[in-house]
């Protein structure tokens, strides 16, 4: 399994970044996909999860109406759009997915917002 992200960088606070995770090793449609972040001293925490064929989704409560996690199943890859975008929505941010008992991670893209 394998997960590489991009899309990450410097916005100004109130701009939008849109990352992006390319899996392989799997099969992509068969399993939800999940974003994580990091910030510094801080726990990861979860940002968004999409189910498999994309109709459902869950996010935090600090990103809910900034964010949209979305998946195109045909190029086995999920993205995170981020509007509105805000200084303590830095961190690294993480691609995840769970196959069978283990979790793998992709090595993340870095999000900072500052003026």
């Amino acid at each position: 399994v394998q997960l590489v992200e991009s899309g990450g960088g410097l916005v100004q606070p109130g701009g939008s970044l849109r990352l992006s995770c390319t899996a392989s090793g799997f099969t992509f449609s068969w399993y939800p996909m999940n974003w994580y972040r990091q910030a510094p001293g801080k726990e990861r925490e979860s940002v968004a999860t999409l189910s498999r064929a994309g109709g459902s989704t869950n996010y935090a409560e600090s990103v809910k109406g900034r964010f949209t996690i979305s998946r195109d199943n045909a190029k086995n890859t999920v993205y995170l759009q981020m509007n509105g975008l805000k200084p303590e929505d830095t961190a690294v941010y993480y691609c995840n997915v769970r196959v069978g008992w283990d979790d793998y991670w992709g090595q993340g893209t870095q999000v900072t917002v500052s003026s």
